[in-house]
């Protein structure tokens, strides 16, 4: 679903900051002042917003695999995030996966049906710089682990 409303994405980023308060009194120390020196919300700037919802009661599929996997609903959406993340990309269009906020209050904010559960909230633009190393490495934030080789 499309966020256009300019007063929906003005309470989605009041929401954003609330959670984002609420984050960073979880911190001390160094890692409190680290984690309010990241950038974590293109929320300002993106033209684009995308609330990613997943209707859990849907007959799409006539139940298939509902039974044995009922998370495989919630899985597809994620992998079409990663794909719509992915083409976006290739075109030289940044995608920012919001993941702090109350999802409940967000699809409220959209007016999203009851049934859907909201999976993604995405940002999308031109980024302003590119890199090829992930940001929270960058900042210090995680530190790169070597892959455990799952194959021997």
């Amino acid at each position: 679903m499309r966020v256009q409303d300019p007063t929906r994405r003005v309470l989605i980023r009041e929401n954003f900051l609330t959670c984002n308060k609420a984050a960073l009194d979880s911190y001390e120390g160094d890692r409190s002042r680290l984690y309010a020196s990241l950038k974590l919300s293109g929320l300002d700037t993106a033209p684009e917003h995308i609330a990613v919802f997943c209707d859990m009661e849907t007959t799409v599929g006539h139940g298939l695999g509902q039974k044995s996997m009922p998370e495989m609903r919630e899985y597809s959406v994620v992998i079409a995030c990663h794909t719509l993340w992915l083409a976006s990309r290739a075109h030289g269009v940044g995608v920012g996966w919001v993941s702090i906020l109350n999802a409940e209050k967000i699809s409220r904010i959209v007016a999203a049906p009851s049934a859907w559960k909201l999976i993604a909230y995405l940002c999308l633009g031109y980024p302003e710089e590119q890199h090829l190393d992930p940001e929270l490495e960058r900042h210090g934030w995680e530190q790169y682990r070597q892959p455990e080789v799952l194959l021997r």
